[in-house]
């Protein structure tokens, strides 16, 4: 996959930067990766609306999740590398957790939610790879695994506080800009939705043809209905791999602890 420029430096939530007030005056190419920026077009109207929405919000004194170096992180590798998507509800509203890539905690984060840890029980079930004590899912995302949240935001502590703020209408377009991709010669690159919950069944209408992986959110309060026991990891490499691509490498690498790591437990997006 292309490695793509550097766009945005990666900052902690208290680290200096372009906040979203500034962003929102920001050209789409500074914001996104390139491709992204030419598929966003369409609603770049609408996420400048989002993101004065979001400066708003902290001008009114509240924390916005996650940061403004990470809340468009989703887009910051490029359309072209993207061959999985797998989607999340919003972020997670503790402090400290969001980092812009849906059911990703910082790899400092102790202890990780738990739908991720239920996510990483059924990677164990399903492919034999243990479960990692980190929550960093970056791994997957360099790989062209879109981790995108059907809402980009959250204020701290409320859960669903930026639904109908006008995300659904960027992740739509997002959403239907990655199916609508062809190649040269007309054809569809390789691509697989894996789709957990009623929020991701709901973008099915965009996909086409897509292959998909469906089941419930691996939430503790439905993960036993239906989560468990879906091999979505081998289910989608199969899927890739009857698309002429190579499987994902779903192991993560280790992490090495970090002193001080700070969190509470929160139920997953």
């Amino acid at each position: 996959m292309t490695e793509p420029e550097p766009l945005f430096e990666l900052l902690p939530s208290d680290a200096a930067g372009p906040g979203f007030a500034e962003m929102a005056g920001l050209p789409l190419e500074e914001l996104v990766a390139a491709d992204w920026a030419q598929a966003l077009a369409g609603v770049e109207d609408e996420l400048r609306a989002v993101l004065s929405f979001l400066a708003g919000e902290v001008a009114a004194g509240h924390q916005v999740l996650p940061s403004p170096s990470n809340v468009l992180r989703a887009f910051r590798r490029p359309l072209a590398d993207v061959r999985v998507l797998i989607v999340g509800q919003d972020p997670y509203p503790t402090p400290g957790h969001a980092v812009g890539l849906a059911f990703s905690v910082d790899g400092r984060t102790r202890p990780i939610p738990r739908s991720l840890a239920n996510i990483y029980k059924e990677l164990e079930s399903d492919l034999g790879y243990p479960a990692r004590v980190h929550g960093d899912l970056g791994a997957w995302a360099d790989q062209g695994v879109l981790l995108l949240n059907r809402v980009l935001s959250v204020r701290e502590g409320a859960a669903g506080s930026h639904r109908g703020k006008g995300w659904e209408t960027i992740t739509t377009a997002a959403v239907s800009a990655v199916a609508a991709r062809r190649t040269s010669d007309g054809g569809r690159p390789p691509l697989v939705a894996v789709l957990w919950g009623k929020d991701a069944e709901g973008i099915r209408p965009l996909l086409g043809d897509t292959p998909v992986v469906a089941s419930v959110h691996p939430s503790p309060l439905s993960a036993s209905r239906g989560f468990f026991g879906s091999r979505p990891f081998s289910r989608a490499n199969a899927l890739l791999e009857e698309q002429g691509v190579g499987a994902v490498d779903w192991e993560l690498p280790a992490l090495a602890p970090a002193a001080g790591a700070t969190g509470r437990p929160t139920a997953g997006r």
